[in-house]
């Protein structure tokens, strides 16, 4: 079958949700196009590449390696580990991988539970996981949410990470949440996908975090690699994240704890232990002739098993999402898997294969997605494939993640209330327990002088609510997913409020109690 007949056809089973126990491999590569001279040519102008990056968008910090047929021909620290200090960037800095922790998580599970256990049921092996439909529930695989087909929403279950909520708890409540046709959609969802490394990891009676180690990073000397935050926080030679100023400087202003989710965005490593991941991944699991990686189940998750991002014009490229991969193919039938991860807080990581040029490189930064650790990547493979950059990546791409902040914002402006607002109500009116079956407790108390307060999740997090115009406030988001000012509106009786950026799958309304 020709490259793109098997495309077509990967993409009609995709999209007409038809399940496939044991679906079809892809064609063969075809011969490698590249030579030494190619990749030298791209790797000698690599220091050029991301020091212009880094001078552009003023990022701090930043480490690449670069494997080539089983070799490390590029492996290099720039910058600073936090702005405004001295202590610089080497091979040896541990950055947060955000969601670079997916690929990784999908090679522990390839060795964890071989080919035949990708099709396994999460359910029996995680007994409090439940979906909104039972049939759903009860074949809903490893593969299923590792591809993000499971019909969850996108990004399910990040808000109650937000607002402090644990692992566990947020597992028990994707129950609520509404679903789309099973395996007849794609969104991506953290949580679905923890979800999937958790069942493998109990079905293991090990901690998740314990079989990354057992599985990884132990047999393949990837001694400062970890699943676990508390890692990250205490390397001595650790990169910290930065967010944008008004004034547009960085600042190491925030850390993310990213627990909770770390099978889909927890892990932290260095250059140089990626660059030994990218040679177990290219070399189809061997590392210096040990199988560490079960070959054929390590392949599986290099197949396309979503479609992704279906083509938006007659020309246009189906993008595939595999097993923890973003899966796609060129104009020459060569398989590409990536993948982007980004903290809003402060990380920004991506990796780039083309495993029939076995050529692989990883970039690491230590800001807020800004566009750099994309374009470095994709200028690099410009460069080796034609000699020329392209096109310009770093505003298209930086464009494309305001796009993605810009989306979720409200589009009530509470900053500018109405000149004829209707005044509030007296405050015991709003005051009171509250409670929601996904959110959990809320609670609204008054100061001495009528400030309303909202607090929400576990700890909890208080929220100070400014009047908008009769019964809707306003309040400042934080957090990962924070979203500006949103607005919380009561119904006129105080019985009931609803907050806006918790909504958007109509789970945000609280109940007094």
């Amino acid at each position: 079958m020709s490259t793109l007949a098997w495309i077509a056809a990967a993409g009609l089973t995709a999209l007409l949700g038809v399940a496939t126990p044991e679906p079809s491999p892809p064609p063969p590569q075809p011969p490698p196009q590249l030579d030494d001279a190619d990749v030298r040519r791209a790797v000698d102008r690599l220091d050029g590449v991301v020091r212009d990056a880094m001078k552009r968008t003023g990022a701090p910090g930043v480490a690449v390696a670069v494997v080539y047929e089983g070799k490390v021909v590029h492996m290099e620290g720039y910058g600073v580990r936090k702005a405004g200090e001295k202590a610089a960037v080497d091979a040896d800095t541990v950055f947060q991988l955000a969601s670079v922790s997916k690929p990784i998580a999908s090679t522990v599970v390839a060795e964890a539970v071989g080919v035949e256990g990708w099709a396994e049921p999460v359910a029996p092996h995680l007994p409090d996981f439940r979906l909104k439909d039972p049939w759903v529930t009860e074949h809903v695989t490893v593969a299923d949410l590792f591809a993000h087909r499971s019909g969850l929403p996108d990004h399910a279950g990040d808000l109650l990470e937000d607002l402090g909520y644990d692992r566990e708890y947020i597992l028990s409540r994707l129950r609520y949440e509404p679903l789309t046709p099973f395996r007849d959609s794609y969104a991506y969802t953290n949580y679905g996908l923890t979800a999937a490394a958790q069942a493998v990891a109990d079905e293991k009676g090990v901690p998740w975090e314990k079989l990354t180690e057992d599985t990884l990073y132990k047999p393949a000397g990837m001694d400062s690699t970890s699943s676990r935050f508390e890692d990250y926080e205490k390397a001595a030679n650790r990169a910290w994240g930065h967010v944008r100023t008004e004034d547009g400087d960085w600042k190491a202003e925030f850390v993310r704890d990213p627990d909770a989710q770390s099978p889909a965005g927890g892990v932290s490593s260095t250059a140089r232990d990626m660059a030994v991941w990218l040679r177990l991944q290219l070399a189809n699991g061997k590392l210096d002739g040990e199988q560490i990686i079960d070959a054929e189940s390590l392949e599986r998750t290099h197949w396309p098993q979503s479609v992704a991002s279906p083509p938006h014009a007659p020309a246009g490229r189906t993008g595939f999402y595999g097993l923890g991969w973003n899966v796609s193919y060129d104009d020459e039938g060569r398989l590409r898997l990536s993948h982007t991860g980004a903290f809003e807080l402060g990380a920004h990581t991506n990796v780039t294969m083309l495993p029939g040029e076995q050529l692989g490189i990883v970039v690491l930064t230590n800001t807020s997605p800004v566009g750099v650790a994309d374009a470095v990547a994709l200028d690099f493979f410009d460069i080796a494939q034609t000699g020329e950059i392209s096109r310009d990546w770093i505003p298209l791409l930086d464009q494309v993640y305001q796009a993605q902040l810009d989306g979720d914002r409200s589009k009530t402006d509470y900053a500018d209330p109405p000149s004829d607002a209707t005044p509030a109500k007296a405050a015991d009116t709003y005051t009171g327990t509250f409670g929601n079956r996904y959110y959990g407790r809320a609670e609204v108390v008054s100061g001495e002088d009528g400030t309303l307060t909202l607090r929400l999740g576990p700890e909890p997090q208080s929220y100070r609510l400014t009047h908008y115009d009769g019964d809707t406030f306003s309040f400042r988001t934080v957090g990962e997913d924070a979203v500006g000012l949103t607005g919380v509106t009561f119904t006129p009786d105080g019985k009931s409020f609803t907050v806006e950026y918790l909504d958007k799958e109509g789970l945000g309304t609280f109940r007094r109690q």
